[in-house]
C-alpha cells in the first residue's frame, strides 16, 4: 500500500518555496475574490508558521490572524511587511487584454 501525503501538509510544503508561493497568490488574485486572496495568503503564512511570520514582520500574532482571515482587509504597510517577511513583493503590471 502506498503512503499518501495530506493535501493540506503537501502545499504547505510546497509554498515554503517563494516562487510557488507567488505564483499561487497570483492565481488567488485573478479569481477577483478579497476572500480568496486572504485565504492563498494565510495558507502562505501558515507555511512559514502565522507566529514566525508575525515575530519577523514586527506585526502581533492575534492582529495577524485577523488580518489573513476571510474577511480580514489589511492596510497596505501590514501586508507589506509579511509579504516581505514571506520573501515576496507586491507588484503591479498591466492587465491583459482579452482578445
Amino acid at each position: 500500500m502506498m503512503a499518501t501525503v495530506n493535501y493540506q501538509e503537501g502545499l504547505l510544503k510546497r509554498l515554503q518555496d517563494p516562487e510557488y508561493a507567488s505564483e499561487y497568490l497570483n492565481e488567488a488574485l485573478k479569481e477577483g475574490s478579497q476572500e480568496m486572496f486572504m485565504l492563498a495568503l494565510r495558507d502562505v503564512a501558515k507555511a512559514k508558521g502565522i507566529s514566525q511570520a508575525a515575530k519577523e514582520a514586527n506585526l502581533n500574532r492575534e492582529t495577524m490572524y485577523r488580518m489573513l482571515s476571510e474577511k480580514g482587509n489589511p492596510n497596505l504597510s501590514s501586508l507589506n511587511k509579511l509579504l516581505d517577511t514571506l520573501g515576496l513583493t507586491l507588484t503591479i503590471g498591466r492587465k491583459e487584454s482579452a482578445a
